[in-house]
């Protein structure tokens, strides 16, 4: 196995979803891609991807969008590990999480989805739930709106304000995780208890 990172961005294909919550992971992907000058390309494996270094002297890394909609994203992606022969322990996937609020990046290895198909999905194809997660804080439904309906909606005019602050964080959270481990980024980037 070699020590490239796959860094996967959660979302659904489609100009349609390219601004709603559930493709907040996918626009992490778009600033990291800026971060390093690379353009995404079509992949065998049904993904947008971007190959290259993160930093100077960072790890190298493939940034990919799956192409297929979020609930079937494991294809794609252990179909990118097999191709480029990384490991699941050096796979971080991107995702939005209504179980925190928004503005809030949190991260964490393995345990459950939490719901989130896209990686149930990603779980089963790589036989496994041991791989990295920056969960994207996007905020539960308000009233009784479904949770679907919530999630393939765009961002409210006040969250749109400060949007590009949580894309930055979440960017800057992949890139502490890859360079100093989990509990440097988790403490960096997890809001202290009060």
């Amino acid at each position: 196995m070699t020590d490239t990172w796959l860094i996967v961005g959660l979302g659904n294909p489609g100009n349609e979803y390219s601004n709603n919550r559930h493709n907040v992971g996918q626009m992490v992907l778009d600033e990291l891609a800026s971060r390093m000058g690379g353009k995404f390309k079509t992949h065998k494996a049904r993904a947008q991807v971007v190959e290259g270094r993160l930093g100077i002297g960072g790890p190298r890394v493939v940034l990919a969008k799956p192409m297929t909609y979020m609930n079937v994203s494991g294809g794609p992606v252990s179909g990118l590990c097999n191709f480029f022969d990384i490991a699941p322990d050096h796979v971080i996937a991107v995702h939005d999480e209504i179980d925190i609020p928004f503005n809030t990046v949190k991260l964490k290895t393995g345990g459950g989805e939490g719901g989130h198909n896209g990686l149930r999905d990603i779980s089963k194809a790589l036989g496994t739930k041991d791989y990295y997660r920056v969960r994207v804080g996007v905020g539960r439904p308000p009233g009784r709106m479904e949770t679907a309906d919530y999630v393939l909606r765009d961002f409210g005019t006040a969250e749109k304000k400060d949007l590009p602050f949580l894309i930055d964080e979440a960017a800057d959270a992949v890139e502490l995780l890859m360079a100093q481990g989990l509990l440097a980024a988790q403490q960096k980037h997890h809001p202290a208890k009060t």
